[in-house]
């Protein structure tokens, strides 16, 4: 018919008859290996189109209103008796973050002696046991000049302490009465013991998200009007032993990769009596898109160290133990994970096998003819 006569005309494919075809080994083999190498290519193009690929985004954090979440696990070989505490740039602090921390004695060797307690949180907000008022029985016992009209008693050895505190004086313990009984006994041999123990601090707990910083030390602490303190007198001792491993440090959720713990399994040895550790950290927020399950906020870090000592003949100000001081970026980075699309694994499919089929075609051609022209040659005697 004259259409199909016309429409034959723009077969790009035109076909040859068995009869005219020449098959060769060399286009066997040539065969062979191109058909291999496609067969390679496609493979991995399936497994980079079933494997979700990151792709990352920076721009300026906009969120309002999350917590900072810190998760930590430290280890402290030398020193039981050390308390966790928090304050951020807004002025709010945290006495004995222990909320959601978690304190266990250990021995020399690191082996546990006690199973770990926690215990509750105190704030500004909420006036702990160490400056509520005592209620007056009918005896009243010496305050030894620390009395004041709110507190004209001290019936325990607590009582006397919370007393010297509120003038910001040091209280020593062998002088008050009160510390004599078994139980204040008992406590000062408990102290006695912060040397000869270790201890660890794990857990997490959730802060205002703006910078600020938390620190382990020695002693008990408490705040005395708006200063913050560590009562280190039942030690009678500069000699602390700072020496600490960090088994673990983020802020906020676990995704896999980036940098959120690079503090991990870092130890740092004291040289000498009463050092003082810095860690320096810029937070930088960080988002994690999934393709199935709900968007996971985290935060990576950089760190920067630095120590020193603080005892009396080192002649620095400060006092021993481990500080954390971390700022946030105001730009945060996003993770998205993504699948390529079909169009392009179909795209990139086709670009491979006619690719190798026409690079093949062209060897092939290359080689046959340069074959052919060489018999050709020898058959002439053109070449002995």
């Amino acid at each position: 018919m004259p259409f199909l006569d016309s429409l034959r005309r723009f077969d790009a494919y035109p076909k040859i008859d068995n009869e005219f075809s020449i098959r060769t080994v060399g286009g066997a083999a040539l065969t062979i290996v191109s058909g291999s190498i496609i067969i390679l290519l496609i493979y991995s193009e399936l497994m980079a189109y079933l494997t979700p690929t990151i792709v990352d985004q920076l721009f300026v954090d906009g969120t309002r209103g999350q917590k900072l979440k810190i998760n930590l696990d430290f280890y402290i070989p030398r020193i039981s008796y050390v308390s966790l505490d928090a304050q951020d740039t807004t002025g709010e602090q945290h006495l004995h973050i222990d909320h959601n921390i978690y304190k266990r004695r250990l021995d020399l060797n690191g082996e546990p002696i006690e199973e770990a307690k926690k215990e509750n949180i105190q704030t500004p907000n909420k006036r702990s046991k160490e400056f509520a008022t005592p209620v007056p029985d009918k005896t009243c016992g010496s305050c030894y000049g620390a009395q004041t009209n709110s507190t004209p008693c001290c019936e325990t050895c607590q009582d006397v302490i919370d007393a010297y505190r509120k003038k910001q004086w040091n209280p020593v313990l062998d002088d008050f009465t009160q510390c004599q009984n078994e139980v204040a006994l008992g406590k000062v041999s408990l102290e006695a013991k912060a040397f000869t123990e270790g201890c660890q601090i794990y857990g997490s707990m959730e802060v205002n998200r703006v910078g600020g910083s938390f620190h382990i030390a020695p002693g008990k602490s408490f705040s005395i009007s708006h200063i913050h303190v560590h009562d280190v007198q039942p030690f009678s001792s500069s000699k602390f032993n700072t020496s600490h491993r960090i088994n673990t440090l983020s802020f906020g959720e676990e995704f896999g990769f980036g940098q959120t713990n690079p503090l991990d399994s870092t130890e740092e040895i004291a040289e000498e009596g009463a050092m003082m550790f810095q860690y320096y950290i810029k937070i930088v927020p960080t988002e994690f898109i999934p393709l199935d399950g709900p968007k996971l906020h985290t935060n990576q870090f950089s760190v920067t160290k630095h120590q020193k000592s603080v005892s009396v003949m080192s002649g620095e100000s400060g006092m021993p133990g481990i500080f954390v001081n971390y700022e946030l970026s105001p730009l945060m980075v996003r993770f998205t994970e993504q699948r390529s699309s079909f169009s392009h694994f179909a795209t990139n499919l086709c670009a491979i096998i006619g690719g190798i089929f026409t690079v093949a075609g062209i060897i092939d051609s290359l080689l046959f003819t340069s074959i052919h022209a060489l018999k050709r040659k020898i058959e002439l005697g053109k070449i002995s």
